[in-house]
C-alpha cells in the first residue's frame, strides 16, 4: 500500500525535479529493513493488549504430555496464553502491506500463504484451547489427517501458482529465465555457465528443469513439511521463534542474491526474476519473531501456538521453493529438521517393535528431541540457547555452500 501510494508520488516528484532525496524507496534492500523494522515494532507496541485478550478469552496452554515427568515439570506453563501467532502473522501482513510491492505475484502468494496457514492453526487452536468453555465433549481441534488434507491442498495451489508466475518481470530472454525459475538447485552444481553467450547466463545442458507437476510436489513438500517441523519445535520459551528469526535473516540474504541477476550470476545460483521483493517478506517474518521473542522468551508471556508456528514454517518452505534454494533451507533449519525427525522416529520405531515384539520401544527418553535433553537433566533455558548457536552456525554454513560450487 504504502509503496503503491510511493509510485504515484514519485511520478509528480520527478515532474517538480524533487525526486532524488527519496529515491531511497525504490530499493528493495531498505524496504526490507524497514519491513522488519516496522514487524518488529508492531509485535512490541501490540503485544501486551494481544496478551490481556487472550487470557481474558481463558485461551490458555494445558501443558499436558503424556508423560508424567514433564506434566510436573511443567506446570507453571499451565494457562499461559496462546494464539500468539496473531501478532506475529498480523505484524507481518501489516508491514508487507506498508512496504512491498503488492503487485509482485510472489509476495501476493506468500500473504496467502500466510493467512491460510495461519487460519488452520488459528481454528484448531480455539477449538482446543476453548473446548473447556463450551462443551467437555466437544471435538478438541482438527483431527491430524484434516490438518494435513488443509496444508496439502494449500500448497498444490501455492504451488501451481508460483509455477506459472516463473520469469515475471522479464520481457527479454522471458523463455530462459522462466527455465531458471525453474531448475532443480543442488548442492554443489553450478547453475550458470557464464562462458557462453548469449546473455543473461544461459543454462548448462546438464541441469534439470522441473515440469509442473514435480514442481508443486516439492511446494507441497517444502511448505507442509517445513510447517508441521516448526510446529513440533515449539514446546519451549523462545526455541522456535527465536531460530526462525535467525533462518529468516538467511532467507533474506538469499532472497537478495536470486532476485539480483549480478550476484546470480557471480555465485552461479538460479536467478529469479522479481524474486528480490520477498527479502520484503522475510524480512517482516524475521522482525516479527524478534519482535515475538520478547514476549516469549523464558517465562513466556506468551505462545505461538499453532497459529504462528504452521505459518511461520509454510513461509520459510515457500520462500525457499520460489527462489529455488530448498537444499540451504534444509541446512539452515536444521533444529526444525532434528525435532520433527525425532517424533517420526520415535513413532515409527514404537509402532514396528509393539507389533513385531508385543511391546513398543523408545529411541528416546521423550521426543520432539529437546524434551530428550530436558529428561536428560539439560535445564530448559540451555537448550533453547544452545539450539540457537546451533541455527546460526547452521545459517552460516548454508550461505558458505554458495561457494562450494
Amino acid at each position: 500500500m504504502l509503496y503503491a501510494l510511493w509510485e504515484l508520488t514519485r511520478e509528480w516528484l520527478r515532474q517538480h525535479e524533487l525526486h532524488r532525496p527519496f529515491m531511497v524507496m525504490d530499493q528493495v534492500g531498505f524496504r526490507a529493513f524497514g519491513a522488519g523494522v516496522v514487524a518488529f515494532a508492531l509485535v512490541l507496541v501490540f503485544g501486551r493488549r494481544v496478551i490481556r485478550w487472550l487470557a481474558a478469552k481463558k485461551i490458555g496452554d494445558q501443558a499436558k504430555f503424556d508423560v508424567a515427568a514433564l506434566d510436573a515439570a511443567l506446570k507453571t506453563k499451565a494457562n499461559t496464553p496462546t494464539m500468539g501467532g496473531l501478532l506475529i502473522c498480523g505484524s507481518i501482513a501489516a508491514a508487507v502491506v506498508l512496504l512491498g510491492d503488492l503487485r509482485n505475484s510472489y509476495v501476493q502468494a506468500g500473504l496467502i500463504v500466510l493467512m491460510c496457514f495461519a487460519a488452520i492453526g488459528g481454528v484448531d487452536d480455539w477449538l482446543k484451547l476453548t473446548g473447556a468453555s463450551r462443551d467437555k465433549s466437544a471435538r478438541q481441534g482438527f483431527y491430524s489427517w484434516e490438518k494435513l488434507v488443509f496444508q496439502l491442498g494449500i500448497a498444490t495451489l501455492i504451488g501451481w501458482f508460483v509455477y506459472r508466475a516463473g520469469g515475471q518481470g522479464m520481457e527479454q530472454h522471458a523463455e530462459s529465465l522462466n527455465r531458471m525459475a525453474h531448475v532443480l538447485n543442488l548442492p554443489f552444481q553450478k547453475t550458470y555457465d557464464t562462458g557462453r553467450p548469449p546473455a543473461p547466463f544461459p543454462a548448462s545442458p546438464h541441469l534439470v528443469y522441473l515440469g509442473v507437476i514435480p514442481f508443486i510436489i516439492l511446494m507441497v513438500l517444502m511448505t507442509a513439511g517445513m510447517s508441521n517441523a516448526v510446529n513440533i519445535t515449539d514446546g519451549m520459551d523462545g526455541l522456535a521463534s527465536g531460530c526462525a528469526a535467525i533462518v529468516s535473516i538467511g532467507l533474506v540474504a538469499l532472497c537478495f542474491v536470486a532476485g539480483s541477476e549480478e550476484w546470480a550470476g557471480d555465485l552461479l545460483v538460479p536467478y529469479v526474476p522479481a524474486a528480490g521483493e520477498l527479502s520484503v517478506l522475510a524480512a517482516a517474518l524475521g522482525g516479527a519473531c524478534l519482535g515475538f521473542l520478547w514476549w516469549n522468551a523464558s517465562p513466556a508471556a506468551v505462545f505461538m501456538g499453532d497459529t504462528g508456528s504452521l505459518s511461520i514454517g509454510a513461509l520459510l518452505g515457500y520462500i525457499a521453493v520460489v527462489i529455488r534454494q530448498e537444499y540451504v533451507l534444509l541446512i539452515m533449519a536444521g533444529v526444525f529438521l532434528l525435532e520433527i525427525t525425532s517424533v517420526v522416529l520415535q513413532v515409527g520405531v514404537f509402532k514396528y517393535t509393539r507389533r513385531r515384539y508385543g511391546e513398543g520401544r523408545r529411541v528416546f527418553r521423550c521426543a520432539p528431541y529437546h524434551w530428550h535433553l530436558h529428561m536428560g537433566g539439560w535445564p530448559e533455558t540451555k537448550i533453547v540457547a544452545r539450539f540457537w548457536i546451533l541455527t546460526i552456525v547452521l545459517v552460516a554454513g548454508a550461505l558458505a555452500t554458495l561457494k562450494l560450487r
